[in-house]
C-alpha cells in the first residue's frame, strides 16, 4: 500500500472518529439536556431520530455521488457541516431547535461513513480489506473512549454546552485534515456493452434494487441498527436515573463499550478475512442480543459492566463487517452506492429505535423493557442472514455475482 493509501486510512480513522463521537456523544450528554431543556424520553428520542432522518435521506445520495465525484471534496465539505452543527448544539434553546440542528449534523455524517469506507476499499489491497476497514472504523471506538473519559470533567466546568462546543471544534480540525490527506483514486473504466453512457451509469443501481441479497442484508442491517442504538442512546439515562450512578460513573459504561469494541473490530475483522463475513456478522449480532438482555436483568454492577462489554464486542465489528459484505457480494465500483442503500435500512432502524424505546421508557417507567426489545430485534437481524448461508461464495467472501 502506497502513501496515498495510508493517508486515506488516517483520514478515514479521524473522520469516522468524530462522526461517531457526535452520534453517540448525544447519549453521553443527554442526561444534562433532559434536565436543562425539560424534555421527556420520547422527546429526547425525537431529537436523535431527527439526526438519523437526515442521515438516512442523504446517505444513498452521497453514497452514489462518492462513486462519481471527488471523494476528497465530498468528505471534507460534509465533515465541516457536521462540525458546524455540533457547535450549534451548544446553543439550542428548545427541543425543536435541538432536533433541527441535530438533523443538520446527521446530514453531515452521511458523507462520513459510506463514502469513506468505499474510498478505503478502493485504496487498499483486497487481501487486507477486512483489516483496513476494521482499523479505519476503530476511530469510532477511540473517539467514544476519549469523549467518555473527557466529557465528565468538561460537564463539571461548563455543562453539556461545553461538550458540544469542544466536539464541534475537533470536527473542524478533522475537516482540514481530510482535505490535506485524501487523494482521489483513479476511476475504474465503465463496463462495456451496456448501451449509452446514461444507461451504463444508471442500470447497475436499478439492478441492485432487484437483488435478493441487497434486501436480506439491508433488513438485517435495519434490525441491528435498532438494537444497538438502545444502549447507546439510553444507557446514560438508565445509569443516572435508575441505577443512581454519578455521571462520571455512568460514562464508564460508554468507555467499556468503546474499549471492548476496539477488540471486536480487530479480532472479528481479521477472522472474517479467513472465514467469511456473514458468520462473523451473525456472531456480532448475537453478542448485541445477549448483552442487551443481560443489561436488563443483571443483578449486580459488575454484571452490568460485563453485559455492556458483550454489547461492545458486537458493536465494534458490525459496521466494518457489513461494509465489507458489500464488496464481497457486489462489484467494487458500486461499493459506495450499495453501502449508501444499506444505510437507508440502517436509518430506518435508527429512526425508530430512539422514539419507540423512549416512549416505552416513559410508559413503563423503566429502561428494562427497551433493552429487552433490543434483544429481540437483534435476534431478528440474524434471521435475515440465514438464507445467505446457503451460498458458499457469500459465506467465504468470494461471490462473483451477488446480483443474481
Amino acid at each position: 500500500m502506497d502513501w496515498k493509501g495510508y493517508g486515506v486510512l488516517i483520514a478515514a480513522f479521524f473522520t469516522i472518529s468524530i462522526a461517531y463521537s457526535v452520534r453517540y456523544g448525544f447519549g453521553l450528554l443527554l442526561p444534562g439536556m433532559v434536565e436543562t431543556l425539560r424534555i421527556s424520553k420520547t422527546e429526547a428520542g425525537l431529537i436523535s431520530s431527527a439526526y438519523f432522518c437526515a442521515y438516512t435521506a442523504f446517505s444513498p445520495v452521497l453514497g452514489v455521488l462518492s462513486d462519481r465525484v471527488s471523494a476528497r471534496l465530498l468528505i471534507t465539505i460534509f465533515c465541516g457541516v457536521l462540525a458546524g452543527a455540533t457547535l450549534a448544539m451548544a446553543f439550542v434553546p428548545t427541543m425543536g431547535w435541538a432536533a433541527l440542528v441535530f438533523a443538520i449534523a446527521g446530514a453531515g455524517h452521511a458523507a462520513c461513513w459510506a463514502p469513506v469506507v468505499a474510498l478505503v476499499q478502493r485504496r487498499v489491497p483486497d487481501r487486507i480489506r477486512g483489516v483496513a476497514l476494521a482499523v479505519a472504523s476503530m476511530g469510532s471506538g477511540v473517539g467514544i473512549i476519549f469523549w467518555s473519559l473527557w466529557l465528565p470533567g468538561v460537564i463539571g466546568q461548563g455543562g453539556y454546552h461545553l461538550g458540544w462546543m469542544q466536539m464541534g471544534g475537533v470536527g473542524l480540525v478533522v475537516a482540514v485534515v481530510n482535505y490535506a490527506l485524501i487523494r482521489d483514486p483513479p476511476r475504474e473504466p465503465k463496463d462495456c456493452g451496456t448501451g449509452s453512457g446514461t444507461d451504463s451509469i444508471s442500470f447497475p443501481y436499478r439492478q441492485l434494487l432487484r437483488s435478493r441479497n441487497l434486501w436480506l442484508v439491508g433488513s438485517s442491517y435495519a434490525c441491528i441498527s435498532f438494537a444497538v442504538l438502545v444502549p447507546l442512546t439510553f444507557l446514560g439515562v438508565y445509569a443516572t436515573e435508575e441505577l443512581k450512578l454519578e455521571f462520571a460513573a455512568a460514562a464508564h459504561f460508554f468507555t467499556t463499550i468503546a474499549a471492548v469494541a476496539l477488540l471486536g473490530k480487530l479480532l472479528f475483522g481479521a477472522i472474517s478475512d479467513r472465514l467469511g463475513r456473514i458468520p462473523l456478522v451473525v456472531i456480532s449480532n448475537l453478542c448485541i442480543a445477549l448483552g442487551s438482555v443481560a443489561v436488563a436483568h443483571g443483578t449486580s454492577l459488575p454484571g452490568k459492566y460485563l453485559a455492556v462489554a458483550i454489547v461492545g464486542l458486537g458493536f465494534g465489528a458490525i459496521w466494518p463487517l457489513y461494509a465489507a459484505v458489500a464488496v464481497d457480494i457486489f462489484p467494487k465500483r458500486l461499493a459506495g452506492g450499495v453501502i449508501g442503500l444499506w444505510t437507508v435500512f440502517m436509518g430506518i432502524g435508527s429512526l425508530l429505535s430512539p422514539v419507540v424505546c423512549g416512549w416505552l421508557i416513559d410508559v413503563s417507567g423503566t429502561a428494562v423493557w427497551a433493552f429487552r426489545l433490543g434483544c429481540v430485534i437483534a435476534l431478528g437481524s440474524v434471521l435475515f442472514l440465514l438464507p445467505l448461508r446457503g451460498d458458499p461464495g457469500i459465506v467465504r467472501g468470494k461471490t462473483a455475482d451477488g446480483m443474481a
